[in-house]
């Protein structure tokens, strides 16, 4: 493989559980009741605030509305971060292996449904900077359609001027590793950092499962 492509939360941040807890938190807002731990894994993770939202309400909300209520509900999820310190941090062992990659100068970008304002606090918080061309990563920017569409990793993988093929991915959701398969993506790699190793062992699509970037053999890639 050439170039790597990574999802954000829930691969280089360990998040799903601020995440769970900041979109419980806000449903209740939206609905009445808040959303279960199931209704997060199938309809939250890897998708768009827009698809979230209009789960959550039961029709499509237009752009206004979107924007008002998702600008509401990650500010609570900031919020979240920097009262949980001790959570603030990479993923186990993600700073060595991004060393790694920085080194041997192999191409490398974020691809996550985030939206900028979230970016810009991880790039605050993480000084993403030390390891990837902030220009290249891709993210919910309205225009983009969620994951499960192959979109952002095409554009990923272009970004990092190579073909999908040429490309690992690691990801967390099922959302996200059926954009990577639907986008032709060389090797996709599961992250299980919230769901048990058993959880993806019949994903199909899936080459590896790790639990952490210890895991991942250097020798994967041309250097």
């Amino acid at each position: 493989m050439k170039g790597i492509i990574f999802d954000f939360n829930g691969t280089l941040f360990w998040d799903s559980q601020l995440h769970l807890d900041a979109w419980r938190e806000y449903s209740k807002k939206l609905r009445g009741t808040p959303f279960t731990d199931d209704e997060m894994f199938k309809y939250m993770f890897g998708r768009t605030n827009e698809d979230i939202i209009e789960y959550a309400i039961g029709q499509k909300p237009d752009k206004a509305l979107v924007e008002k209520f998702a600008n509401e509900k990650e500010a609570e999820y900031r919020t979240m971060c920097l009262k949980r310190p001790q959570d603030l941090k990479l993923a186990p062992h993600a700073e060595e292996f991004l060393n790694f990659l920085k080194a041997h100068h192999i191409p490398r970008t974020i691809a996550t449904m985030s939206e900028w304002c979230n970016v810009e606090f991880y790039i605050e918080q993480f000084h993403l900077e030390k390891w990837f061309d902030l220009e290249k990563i891709v993210y919910s920017d309205g225009k983009i359609p969620g994951k499960p569409a192959p979109d952002i990793y095409l554009i990923a993988a272009q970004n990092l001027g190579l073909n999908p093929g040429e490309c690992i991915v690691i990801e967390d959701a099922l959302s996200g590793i059926q954009a990577a398969k639907s986008a032709g993506i060389g090797k996709i790699i599961a992250i299980a950092s919230r769901e048990p190793v058993e959880f993806y062992k019949d994903v199909e699509g899936v080459s590896q499962i790790i639990t952490d970037f210890s895991m991942i053999d250097r020798n994967s890639f041309q250097i």
